[in-house]
Parts: C-alpha cells; structure tokens; sequence
C-alpha cells in the first residue's frame, strides 16, 4: 500500500558511476540485496549517519573509511542491519569490505558499507562476500531501477530521482536512489540515501551541501518518530561533466543547489508516500514560528502523534487532536488566540477555538483525499518549516507485528 503512482520517470546517467545489484539470499533466495557502486577515481564522497547511539557496524565502519581515504566503492546489503552486535559484527562488515576490495585490487579503506534490516542478528558475511565478484562482473553506468528495488525492504517500491541541468555551457546531472517505509525520523538523513552526480566539488563544498541537502528533506520526514540505527545517506560528486562548483558563479551555485535540494526532497517524500501501511501523504506546514526549531517541535508534535495519525487514516476530521497536539509541543508562552489552523483551504481553529466558518463537511472532505496538507499559523515570528508524514493504518501494525516472522 503506498500513495501516488510511484513513478520514477527518466533516471539519467552520471558519468564515473557504475552499479549492479546481485542476490546473496541474505535473508530470502533469490532476492536481490546486494548492490555495489563503483565511483571514478578523483569522485568526492560526503555523508550524513545516523544519531543513534546504537549505531550500526556499517555506519562506525563507513564513517572511519570515509574519514581516511577517497572512497571507490559502495557496498549495500539488505536483510540484515548488523546492529547491536558488538565486536563480531564490526569484523563481519570489515571482511566484506575487504573481500570487494581484494576483487576489485583497491585498499579496503576505500570501500563504504551499508547495511539495513533486523537489528540484533550479526551479519552474514559469507553470503555477501561470495557474490561480490558477480556484482563486480556485473557492473553497468545506468541501472537504478535494479539498484534501487536491490535496496529495499519493508518498501513497496523503488525510489528514485533524477535531474539534468545546464551549467557553463555543458550538462550536469544528478541522480539518486533511497530506501525507507518505516523506522522513520532520520535526524540526518533516511535509513539509506545515495545522490549521485557529475559535478566537480571540494570536500569541504560536498559535505555543506549533503547537510544542507538532508535537513531541508530527510530531516522533514517521519513516519513512526524511531531513528533507526542505520540511517546513512551519501553524496558522491564524480567530477566527470567538465563542470567545477567552485568556478561557478553565485548564480549558477545557487541553481546546482536548488536542483540538488529537489532530488533529496522527492526522494524523501517518496519515502513518506510508502510509509509502511500509508494510505496518507501529508503536508504539514508551520508558519509564523519565533525560531526554525519551534516550528519543527510543532510539525513533529503532530506528524508523530498516533492520535492524529489513525484520525487521518479513517478520515476523520477530529480536529481537537491536531489542536492538541500543537498545545503539547513545549513552545514557551504560546498564545492560542492568535493561532490558525487549516486543513488545505478550510479553516478549522481560529482564536483558540473551531473557527465559526469551519464544517465537518468541509474538514472530512479534505481528509478524505490521499493528498493534503495541515498548516499551522504560530503568528510568532518568520520562520516557516514543512515537514511530512503518513497516517497510521492497520497495516502499520501488522507488518511491524511480523517483520521477523
């Protein structure tokens, strides 16, 4: 179940990239979840990972690699999170880097591994590292229908975008894949993310713009309001169009960055219209907010709430659940006569009550689309945030009742 067609539309090559996508039976036969990225040398890497404390092996391994070397290539398994499993598990995620590594005649260093899957269960390094010389035999510059359904779990379907845009006279692309349905609020990025593209940059320019990237769309998600212990999401500029960011001009920068910004913004978006069990894409929009960090603790306030959730879900306009929820944000010496809130073009709270226009026709009719959007009116201040979330469905519930089963 997911909301909107799904779509992905032309995905354009990115010069100096390869992928494949392979089946190691990791934790199903015949399923593909193995893929492997193969980056020119001279690419840049940056990236984002997760807050969690239990990070994952993968994420403390990828983050030393990265910290020590130009990476050359990206190494993905899917069923098997390799979290909560101490010493061993680190171990197993660096002999699958090395096994790719030894394949490809690289340092180990030079390989990031990502994992995602059940946390708990050490990884099955054997399975992986006996593919690795398919996926290297295997690799090709456009296949990211393959490589994006070979990262996907509990996801419905493939995620991906792609853009081209014209700088200094030549062609400049950017591509991405991601992968996510539940186990969503990234506090960086998404569970796992890669944005690829054909521009030159600087370390220090592709991590600002990774960041930046991932906090105007991975950090505006949230499906369940639990940050998974994998969350990685990567940006790797191959350098291969003839274009440098740094000899654009400030113009032409802030175009880059606007397109870049749209990839990561579809693709987390399209993480939230395959929320597991959604049948909601929802909108939430905070305006008038004192700071940017008060407009999210209202947006998350009521994207998380299963209260407001489950309401969404059957359609149902019970507004008081949404006044609720923005009263329990926390905001210090909030003036609910000066606040609004919508449901896309109808009027629902005005000074601090239902607003006298307001309907349970008019509310029940916008939450009876699979698309709209809750806006809240903080009149506070100029700070504006979007977030977006999904309903909650019996769905929900039971694919995370029999995720292991």
């Amino acid at each position: 179940m997911a909301v909107g067609s799904g779509e992905l539309g032309t995905l354009h090559t990115v010069g100096g990239v390869r992928m494949a996508a392979v089946s190691a039976g990791i934790k199903k036969a015949g399923r593909l979840d193995v893929v492997v990225f193969e980056l020119a040398p001279g690419s840049v890497t940056a990236g984002v990972f997760t807050t969690n404390a239990f990070c994952a092996a993968p994420v403390t391994l990828c983050q030393q690699h990265l910290a020590t070397t130009a990476p050359r290539y990206l190494l993905i398994n899917t069923g098997n999170a390799n979290a909560g499993t101490g010493a061993p598990g680190l171990q197993a995620a660096k002999s699958c880097c090395e096994a790719l590594a030894t394949a490809a005649k690289v340092a180990a260093n030079t390989v990031l591994p990502f994992s995602t899957g059940v946390i708990g269960e050490l990884l099955p390094a054997a399975k992986i590292t006996a593919v690795v010389d398919a996926a290297l035999t295997e690799l090709v510059t456009n296949d990211w229908h393959k490589v994006a359904r070979g990262i996907m779990t509990t996801d419905t379907r493939p995620k991906a975008s792609s853009r081209q845009l014209q700088l200094a006279g030549k062609t400049v692309t950017i591509t991405g894949i991601a992968k996510g349905a539940g186990m969503i609020k990234p506090n960086m990025a998404t569970m796992l993310g890669y944005v690829f593209t054909d521009i030159g940059m600087t370390e220090v320019d592709a991590q600002s713009a990774v960041k930046q990237a991932a906090d105007l769309s991975f950090n505006r998600i949230t499906v369940d309001g639990d940050t998974s212990t994998n969350d990685s999401c990567i940006l790797v500029a191959s350098n291969q169009s003839g274009v440098h960011f740094d000899s654009l001009s400030a113009a032409d920068q802030q175009r880059f960055t606007a397109e870049l910004q749209t990839v990561f913004i579809e693709l987390a978006t399209a993480i939230i219209r395959d929320g597991e069990g959604a049948t909601k894409f929802v909108t939430i929009r905070i305006e008038g907010g004192a700071t940017t960090q008060e407009c999210l603790q209202v947006g998350y306030a009521i994207g998380e709430s299963p209260l407001v959730k489950t309401a969404l879900f059957a359609s149902d306009p019970n507004w008081g659940r949404i006044l609720a929820a923005v009263g329990r944000a926390g905001l210090a010496n909030l003036q609910i006569d000066n606040i609004e809130i919508w449901l896309d073009h109808v009027n629902i709270v005005r000074s601090g009550a239902r607003a006298a226009t307001y309907t349970e026709a008019a509310g029940q009719s916008v939450l009876s689309k699979e698309e709209f959007s809750i806006i809240v009116k903080l009149a506070r201040g100029s700070c504006d945030e979007t977030l977006w979330t999904c309903d909650f469905s019996h769905d929900y519930v039971t694919i995370n009742a029999e995720y292991r089963t």
